[in-house]
């Protein structure tokens, strides 16, 4: 074959960079998981943390996610996608390996004692006689180091958005965040069978640091594998065209204009700004919700440690992996039956809506046995995977490449506020249904140990009482299903929110 052909045969590059957009955001999700895999087991008993503890150290992840979003997104705008994404990943991988050393600086801060290894800080914490002294300082230290890997970890999806909409034309693009979105699975799906495992034979600061350093890793790769597709020697010109071929891309590689970026006040003028927003707004905390407590809550109602609730969240991400026809299914509407892109997403997206109900049943079936929830939790986050591809995929189907990541970084802001409402609250929940819904003997609990209302509930105190011969029944597992029910409606209320806002497909020029 000779060079003229095969000059003419279109590369498939594109997936390349659809794959090193796959294995950042895995790791992005990784690095977010191993404090939820490691409070209940190791952080709680040496801190002395509660559910209200570990939830604001959550809801402010969240909060701090969601306003580095709305930067992130201009940043990467600005910087280009390369440079972003390189500084929004060194950001989070150092945010992350800090959560190693905080156990070290509230030994420093509350004991004294600074120069000790892991093991040493953990002796000094625990001859510290003010619990509220350790409990403060420990959840001060981790929701800094939770603000480091906030900053960076908001540049992800911005960055990945972005470099989707530059190497995919649009009826390919729901396929393609799909595919590097269903990274967010797999990295929930390795974390329980890496990072249990991992502190257990190394310590919890072990796998903060190994889990943290995969992404200096990828750096090196993104470095030398990423450009943009006009100046890509691995791009040739079929396969250019082939990612150019919408209108909107041919007409401004014609002009020799550079494209005006909208402000950030033109942007909250659209419609679509805001429809984009409040999907997000509605949803992102169901996905967070159930990624930071569902190991708490094999926990608390199951009484599963760590590493006994390794399967049953793999079972439940291997399911979340169906998500994949989120990007084959309006890509199926478009082609076969002649809709447009933003309406082949909304059929989609109200398909996907309904399977987040049977969130309904998840508590009241737990009865029987946990594998009920696990499999329900599964099917819905699956939902919400295919979900996120495609409300996603509005946003670089109605405004101009220059804004895509603003646009992004403005709905994740919002998401990251609906996230930070749903940690914060859960936590508060729990503990409140725990001490006031919880029964002794067919006692509530305040009323059979009236002490206890001014002080926290001491560790082991409900397994003493079980021991002892006293019928317990924890009322934490109600504060679930409330949770539960908000997660199951969350996105029929955003989908007819969003199409009340945008009912047609226009888009921004």
């Amino acid at each position: 074959m000779n060079e003229n052909t095969k000059s003419f045969k279109q590369t498939n590059y594109r997936w390349t960079v659809c794959s090193l957009l796959f294995v950042a955001t895995t790791i992005n999700y990784l690095d977010r998981q191993v404090l939820s895999l490691t409070w209940k087991d190791y952080l709680a008993p040496e801190f002395h943390w509660n559910n209200n503890d570990y939830g604001n150290i959550t809801a402010l992840f969240s909060i701090f996610y969601a306003i580095s979003m709305l930067f992130a997104g201009r940043f990467i705008d600005k910087m280009g996608t390369k440079k972003g994404f390189l500084w929004a990943i060194a950001i989070w991988s150092v945010g992350a390996c800090l959560h190693a050393f905080c156990g070290i600086a509230t030994s420093g801060i509350t004991s004294g004692n600074w120069f000790v290894g892991f093991e040493g800080a953990k002796n000094a914490i625990a001859t510290v006689n003010d619990v509220s002294l350790v409990i403060s300082t420990s959840v001060t230290l981790f929701i800094f180091a939770r603000l480091i890997l906030a900053v960076g970890e908001a540049g992800n999806f911005p960055g990945a958005i972005k470099a989707t909409a530059e190497y995919f034309p649009k009826k390919d693009r729901a396929l393609a965040t799909s595919i590097f979105n269903a990274g967010a699975t797999v990295g929930a799906l390795a974390a329980p069978l890496t990072i249990p495992f991992i502190a257990e034979a190394m310590g919890w600061e072990m796998a903060f640091i190994i889990i943290g350093g995969l992404g200096f890793i990828w750096m090196g790769f993104w470095i030398f594998l990423y450009q943009n597709p006009e100046d890509h020697p691995k791009v040739n010109k079929p396969e250019l065209e082939y990612i150019q071929q919408d209108k909107e891309d041919i007409s401004h590689d014609a002009s020799t204009e550079p494209a005006r970026k909208l402000t950030f006040a033109e942007c909250f003028k659209y419609r679509q700004t805001w429809a984009f927003a409040f999907g997000k707004f509605m949803t992102d905390g169901v996905w967070w919700f159930y990624l930071f407590w569902t190991p708490a809550y094999l926990s608390s109602v199951y009484q599963m440690n760590a590493t006994q609730s390794a399967v049953p969240l793999f079972i439940l991400y291997v399911i979340t992996l169906f998500s994949i026809i989120g990007g084959w299914l309006p890509k199926f509407f478009v082609d076969s039956k002649g809709m447009n892109p933003y309406a082949g997403r909304m059929r989609a997206m109200l398909i996907f809506a309904f399977f987040p109900l049977l969130a309904l049943l998840a508590q009241p079936l737990g009865s029987y046995t946990f594998w009920i929830p696990v499999l329900i939790i599964g099917v819905a986050g699956a939902a919400h995977q295919a979900w996120s591809a495609n409300i996603f995929s509005t946003v670089s189907d109605m405004f101009p490449k220059s804004a895509v990541a603003t646009i992004v970084g403005i709905g994740g802001m919002a998401g990251g506020v609906g996230s930070f409402l749903i940690n914060k609250g859960s936590g508060l929940l729990f503990d409140f249904t725990h001490r006031e819904w919880t029964t002794v003997d067919g006692i509530p609990l305040m009323e059979r140990f009236p002490e206890l209302n001014e002080q926290r509930i001491p560790e082991g105190f409900f397994q003493n009482l079980e021991k002892s011969g006293a019928v317990v029944v924890d009322g934490i597992d109600k504060g679930y299903m409330i949770i539960f029910s908000i997660c199951a409606v969350a996105y029929l209320v955003a989908w007819m929110v969003m199409k009340s806002l945008v009912p047609k497909y226009k888009v921004i020029k």
